[in-house]
């Protein structure tokens, strides 16, 4: 089959799709159908221009996009136009790909909810009256509902995790300092710079796989990136592995079915032979409190220079709500409990090669139901602490049809460790029904 065919195949699924889902928010028609061409036109002169050449994809609108507007979800950037391309985006297109459109992301990415003022909120594809989760919702929306291959987002707090959760996809959050975050909305740096991971959302382990070296290794500009090794998933000796898992984190219980499914994930490895303890990593149970001090610290400090540095004067962030500025004494101590608690959490890998947990307490809710309490994202938040590499797989179904998915841990840089076990679960557990749109 032609990229022109393919790419005119999801520019039709996202026109059939999209007005349901509110996910994608500008669209790249012509131009996609031009590179398609010329895609094929190489492609028969004997030239590819790497593993993606000639797919099309869609990219969360965070990220700068040349010639695209690329908005952010704030109301200061809405005509923004970048002339160049975030380092991620460049790479994917270095490799062939080709760009669909934008997807639809929370104000700067700062909320659980993929809603803004410039664009509105996205749905999730599995149920309409329900949120496809945030930050990175319009791209697992559109993902789920066929309208794209594969989409990047990134995680500051679940931001990948949570909606590949809600809309039953596949996602990896790297180790912090794989991915270069440079031309992302969200800049690097500040306090909590290395809790900021980005990665894919796709349909299958296997893509993420094929994804994830083409996004690694430092470009020269974020300097928090660093040249580390990659690992191959298929030398990774399943059986050798040992693993521990919890359903309940201490902070808040999960739901009946999401117990069960990481439970039943645990059990076919065990089934495989693999030695399955049930063991909560010590602290834990800290998380909620040292991620929520972390994030009100600065009194909304960065929050408000970042609304500054994008004209934006009306916004839809709900953390500002939380920020309460920290005093010296009070912030030295925050600052030296993460870095125990990071330590602490360290320690399960003297005896366990994989952390498997629930990613979140509770399937996708319905819109405009979250609130001051998020202990329920407790769950995803131990791991941006941690920085911990993390891959994301459906792992079960909750009674009213929506995904519910687990979580793979593995130690730092070695994400081919949590894709391997990922790919044997995914292929154990066999396939979930889709939504119906």
């Amino acid at each position: 089959m032609t990229s022109t065919a393919v790419v005119e195949a999801f520019l039709k699924r996202i026109a059939a799709v999209n007005p349901k889902l509110n996910a994608v928010v500008q669209l790249a028609g012509d131009q996609a159908r031009q590179e398609a061409q010329r895609a094929d036109e190489e492609l028969a002169a004997g030239k590819c221009r790497g593993p993606l050449h000639g797919v099309p994809m869609t990219i969360k609108d965070s990220f700068d996009s040349a010639g695209l507007v690329s908005a952010g979800g704030t109301l200061g950037r809405a005509n923004t136009i970048p002339k160049k391309d975030a380092t991620v985006v460049a790479r994917l297109k270095e490799h062939g790909a080709i760009l669909l459109g934008k997807t639809n992301t929370s104000e700067f990415t700062l909320s659980y909810e993929t809603a803004n003022l410039v664009y509105g909120a996205s749905n999730n594809p599995y149920d309409l009256t329900r949120i496809p989760g945030g930050s990175s919702g319009g791209a697992a929306a559109i993902v789920a509902a066929g309208g794209s291959p594969f989409d990047i987002g990134t995680d500051y707090g679940g931001s990948l995790r949570y909606p590949a959760h809600c809309c039953g996809l596949a996602t990896l959050k790297p180790t912090s300092g794989r991915v270069p975050r440079t031309g992302h909305i969200l800049p690097f740096g500040g306090v909590l710079d290395a809790c900021q991971h980005v990665g894919p959302l796709t349909r299958s382990v296997e893509d993420l796989s094929l994804l994830f070296p083409l996004l690694a290794g430092p470009d020269g500009i974020d300097p928090s990136i660093v040249p580390a090794p990659i690992g191959d998933p298929e030398q990774v000796v399943i059986q050798a592995l040992k693993v521990a898992y919890h359903v309940d984190n201490g902070i808040v219980a999960p739901s009946d079915e999401t117990a069960d499914a990481v439970r039943g994930a645990a059990n076919l490895l065990a089934d495989r032979g693999l030695l399955v303890e049930e063991e909560r990593p010590a602290g834990v149970e800290r998380t909620y409190e040292i991620m929520m001090g972390l994030l009100a610290a600065d009194g909304g400090a960065s929050i408000r220079r970042l609304l500054r540095d994008s004209g934006t004067t009306e916004h839809s962030i709900p953390w500002l709500k939380f920020a309460s500025p920290t005093d010296f004494d009070s912030f030295d101590a925050l600052m030296m409990d993460w870095a125990k608690f990071r330590s602490s959490m360290m320690a399960i890998f003297a005896n366990f090669d994989v952390i498997l947990c629930p990613v979140n307490a509770l399937p996708a809710v319905h819109h405009g139901v979250l609130r001051d309490d998020l202990r329920a994202f407790s769950y995803s938040m131990s791991y941006n602490l941690t920085g911990f590499p993390v891959v994301v797989i459906r792992g079960g179904t909750s009674p009213e049809g929506l995904p519910i998915g687990i979580q793979i841990i593995a130690k730092p840089w070695h994400e081919e460790v949590a894709l391997a076990v990922a790919a044997y679960l995914e292929n154990a557990l066999g396939p979930f029904d889709g939504p119906v749109l």
